[in-house]
């Protein structure tokens, strides 16, 4: 899915979402996990890769035990600038509701082929994507990999077997504060944006 499908689904004189274009990429690409309560409540998970976010939806957000798989449905793009969005999306407006930053950061690309490093766009291709993120709540090894295409594609999200890996610790249950505003999804309730 492209970054345009990102501007067409939205009305920017009616959402507070920022409009792409503002920001441009770092020397380490960014990852972000937002927490977003809209029909359901799930954890966006996005990925920097050639200049934008690349997105799923998680909706029971990620883990720290290796033995959880994660389903993962891919959504689209988002520009760089939505990686410290936090808000409410008016209702009527695509993927309406309340969002915080629940977790940030920067990661790099693990997946190898052949003793070297993989492109991401192409491990993506390929439907099968490691990282190793350095966030704030979350650390280590992650793996993507996709389990169908078309209109059923569908991606898995997995905690790497490493040193960060903590089958007891669930920081999506423990940790519920925003890591750019300390707030909770239940503080924008109000409506408003904080």
């Amino acid at each position: 899915m492209s970054g345009s499908d990102y501007e067409k689904k939205r009305d920017f004189s009616r959402t507070p979402e920022p409009k792409p274009g503002r920001r441009k990429g770092g020397k380490r690409p960014i990852f972000v996990i937002q927490k977003h309560d809209a029909s359901t409540l799930h954890y966006d998970f996005r990925l920097e890769v050639d200049g934008v976010l690349k997105s799923w939806a998680v909706p029971k957000g990620p883990s720290t035990d290796p033995r959880v798989k994660r389903l993962a449905v891919p959504t689209e793009d988002h520009p760089l600038d939505y990686a410290d969005f936090e808000g409410v999306i008016p209702e009527g407006q695509y993927g309406g509701g309340r969002v915080i930053v629940w977790d940030k950061g920067t990661f790099e690309n693990i997946t190898e082929k052949d003793g070297a490093i993989k492109p991401a766009a192409a491990a993506l291709a390929d439907g099968h994507f490691m990282v190793r993120l350095d966030g704030e709540k979350l650390h280590g090894g992650y793996a993507l990999q996709r389990t169908g295409k078309g209109k059923d594609e569908r991606w898995l999200l997995v905690k790497m077997r490493d040193d960060e890996a903590d089958a007891r610790r669930n920081p999506v249950s423990t940790e519920p504060r925003s890591v750019l505003s300390g707030r909770t999804i239940e503080d924008l309730a109000d409506g408003g944006d904080g």
